[in-house]
């Protein structure tokens, strides 16, 4: 007799805003982004990891209320497994910019990173800014395709890389 295939249980994470009380999972979170995609942000592993816990907590004590800068979280219900930013474009008082998207590797093609961006783009709403925008590493054609279809449109923007001038970023909107 063989036994019936076992289907993987589904996995859910609750997406959410950020919390003061987050700030030891977050600082946990942020060092494996930066080893696993370094070129999408813009400090090194070893700058994150030299910050003392207190610096972290203060980081998200800020980012966990207001309409400057926001915070969200994928939380499983232990280590998080997603994370997604957004924050006001001083020159452009209409448009967010999310930043610091990240999805861990086993997550990903879950659903988790549409549902970050709605998280960020109902925020924006709720914060009068009816447009978001993002920026892609020119190459990086797996996040491009994701962001395509979660309805970001390329604008032909191309600008240099914050960290690194060989490379190229290339912005993306699209409305909250």
């Amino acid at each position: 007799m063989t036994s019936a295939p076992t289907i993987p249980a589904a996995r859910t994470a609750t997406v959410r805003r950020v919390r003061p009380e987050d700030a030891g999972r977050m600082r946990a979170l942020r060092l494996e982004m930066l080893a696993d995609a370094p070129l999408a942000f813009l400090e090194t592993v070893a700058e994150a990891a030299a910050r003392p816990h207190a610096d972290y907590a203060a980081r998200i004590a800020s980012v966990a209320t207001g309409t400057h800068t926001a915070q969200f979280v994928a939380d499983p219900g232990g280590r998080f497994v997603g994370h997604a930013g957004g924050t006001v474009m001083p020159d452009g008082p209409g448009l967010t910019v999310i930043y610091a998207v990240y999805i861990t590797p086993t997550w990903r093609g879950s659903g988790l990173l549409g549902q970050l961006v709605d998280e960020v783009a109902a925020w924006s709403r709720a914060c009068g800014r009816p447009e978001l925008m993002l920026e892609v590493v020119v190459g990086n054609d797996r996040a491009y395709r994701a962001y395509q279809r979660l309805g970001f449109v390329d604008t032909g923007v191309r600008v240099p890389h914050p960290k690194i001038p060989t490379l190229r970023e290339l912005q993306m909107r699209r409305p909250a």
